[in-house]
């Protein structure tokens, strides 16, 4: 097989449950929350850090 052939592909449809979207779509959400606080926390201590070497 040639590893160098470029091969397009178009999704037009994904047959999925509606409850099975939901689930995945509260899972999404509930992974999202330890991520936010993570974010949060080094944006903090960034802001943080840079007022401290601002600061007079």
């Amino acid at each position: 097989m040639d590893d160098n052939k470029n091969v397009n592909v178009v999704v037009t449809d994904i047959q999925m449950p509606f409850m099975s979207m939901v689930t995945f779509m509260v899972k999404w959400v509930i992974a999202a929350i330890p991520a936010m606080i993570i974010l949060t926390l080094l944006g903090g201590m960034f802001t943080a850090l840079i007022s401290g070497f601002t600061a007079r």
